[in-house]
């Protein structure tokens, strides 16, 4: 049961409701694929980095105003950028509050070739207020600063905002799926066939992978080394045949227990509950929010205090402060000021 002091029970309806679309049940035990749990060995993921201007914002650009202004950064960026298409302007005359600098931010697959596309991240370098509506220019990304570009990413940006108490938070970061092009093959990939890397590793994880596999292709096909990694014996010693023996062990099905685990995204409020997590007797007070989880003392009450039984839900937590005017970032602290005093022993991790 949740009781909060607030002032109106339609609010809380409301507020309610829009905690049912954003709160995710617990998750049961679930079948997953080997080749979701496990990479493998020197499958090392290609890590691009890039400068490059957001155009098209709304007067929510870097700052600039002409005199000692107009020579910062992203002013000199522009001119340099309207140079190679063979248009002057001098930087004391540039006033644009319609671009930002940003930095642009990349991982790709090691496998992946000329042509491929991946989804990059592009974050505000400047005093930009907000990305929103803005499109990427053209931006060369470079695994190491010294060496040639090796993709170009460009194209309108998706920025996620967030409702605050008071007014809405803008958003000075964004990504483009698929905006990035890969234009030079990668260097040829050292892939290990006799190991697979789990992705999280957990001892419980690599042994039912390791008797998912042999169980599947024939005993001794593979073994334990640690909580992070199996190994594996190809039968046959083949290009081919090792190539079908991996084919074959990504496609195997493992029974994977659901993590205890809460993810909360601190830009839009949204939680996710992995297992059955439940919340222990605790008191947590937050910037006016007061949360009791347990029998509540004598005289308990208040504007902002909210009170649960012991054993309370993921869910009825989230949905109390929702309902209590807290917001994404303070949800955050809370659920991390639980998992410290050890009224959740589930893993808590903020995005």
């Amino acid at each position: 049961m949740i009781r909060v002091a607030l002032g109106g029970i339609m609010r809380l309806g409301v507020v309610m409701a829009v905690v049912v679309l954003t709160v995710t049940t617990p998750l049961r035990a679930q079948t997953a694929r080997i080749a979701d749990l496990t990479t493998r060995a020197g499958e090392v993921p290609r890590r691009l980095v890039g400068y490059g201007l957001v155009v098209g914002l709304e007067g929510t650009g870097d700052r600039s105003f002409g005199g000692f202004a107009g020579e910062t950064p992203t002013v000199r960026s522009i001119v340099n950028l309207l140079k190679r298409f063979n248009v002057v302007v001098p930087p004391e005359a540039m006033i644009s509050r319609n671009v930002a600098a940003v930095l642009v931010t990349a991982e790709a697959s090691p496998f992946l070739r000329s042509g491929g596309r991946f989804e990059v991240q592009v974050s505000s370098l400047g005093d930009a207020t907000s990305l929103r509506g803005g499109v990427l220019w053209i931006t060369p990304l470079v695994a190491d600063p010294n060496q040639p570009p090796v993709a170009t990413a460009q194209g309108p940006l998706l920025v996620t905002t967030d409702e605050g108490r008071a007014m809405q938070r803008r958003g000075t970061s964004g990504r483009i799926p698929d905006g990035a092009i890969l234009e030079i093959d990668p260097p040829a990939s050292v892939m290990s066939a006799s190991r697979l890397v789990v992705r999280r590793p957990d001892l419980g994880t690599a042994t039912r992978i390791a008797e998912a596999i042999n169980a599947a292709l024939g005993p001794g096909s593979a073994r334990v080394e640690d909580p992070g990694a199996v190994g594996l014996t190809p039968k046959q010693q083949s290009a081919d045949s090792v190539m079908g023996f991996l084919a074959a062990v990504d496609t195997l099905p493992v029974a994977q227990p659901a993590p205890s685990r809460i993810v909360i995204n601190a830009r839009d409020g949204t939680v996710v509950a992995g297992g059955d997590v439940r919340v222990g007797a605790a008191a947590v007070s937050h910037r006016g929010i007061t949360l009791r989880v347990g029998p509540p003392p004598p005289g308990a009450g208040g504007e902002g205090v909210l009170a649960l039984q012991s054993g309370a839900t993921v869910q009825e937590v989230a949905a109390g402060l929702h309902a209590a005017g807290a917001t994404s970032q303070e949800m955050a602290a809370v659920f991390e000021a639980l998992h410290e005093v050890g009224a959740v022993t589930a893993q808590v991790t903020v995005q």
